[in-house]
């Protein structure tokens, strides 16, 4: 039976509530935008910055971990999960999951408020670069469905900070991949 979305809401709540050691939020938004400040003057190309940003994507085994979530069953329970308990359990929101697809292989995730955006207005230089301010959003996201066998493409579609109405990230499910026995141990 598939876990409702009221059910990963309620486990999202007690995680973050529990089991989630607390940052002040401010320092963690002011922090995060010195590393994209930094990369943007490191490699002076923002599409090379979107790139760095969505390589920092290991954050899958501290869910799995504090959240004591079992495996889902299917896209749409791992769409609820992601919103619901990840989002929550790291920066304590849930952004809404919206506009699936009809095979349910694809679906967005919206964001009614972005913690790493709280104090950023962007140059006209980033926007015109291509900056994806929160691109580490899709390194993670990406990155966490690896790691339990799906591979996926996440990318932003608006963001608010490029003047868009809405932030939102679209999720698509490519396959799902095998599990994979290491070398040596058959």
């Amino acid at each position: 039976m598939a876990t409702s979305a009221k059910q990963f809401k309620a486990l999202g709540e007690e995680v973050w509530k529990n089991k989630v050691e607390k940052i002040n939020a401010e320092l963690f938004t002011l922090t995060y935008g010195s590393l994209v400040v930094q990369l943007a003057k490191d490699y002076e190309d923002y599409s090379e910055v979107n790139k760095q940003l969505e390589l920092m994507q290991r954050l899958i085994e501290d869910f799995l971990a504090r959240s004591g979530i079992g495996r889902c069953i299917d896209f749409r329970d791992t769409a609820e999960a992601i919103s619901k308990v990840g989002f929550k359990m790291f920066l304590n929101i849930a952004p809404v999951v919206s506009n699936w697809s009809s095979d349910f292989k694809e679906f967005s995730l919206v964001f009614e408020e972005n913690p790493l955006t709280e104090f950023v207005e962007l140059p006209e230089e980033a926007l015109e670069g291509g900056l994806w301010y929160s691109n580490i959003y899709c390194g993670v996201l990406r990155g966490a469905l690896e790691m339990v066998h799906m591979q996926a493409e996440v990318n932003f579609v608006s963001d608010i900070l490029r003047g868009d109405e809405a932030t939102e990230i679209r999720v698509k499910l490519i396959r799902y991949l095998e599990e994979e026995v290491p070398a040596g141990e058959d």
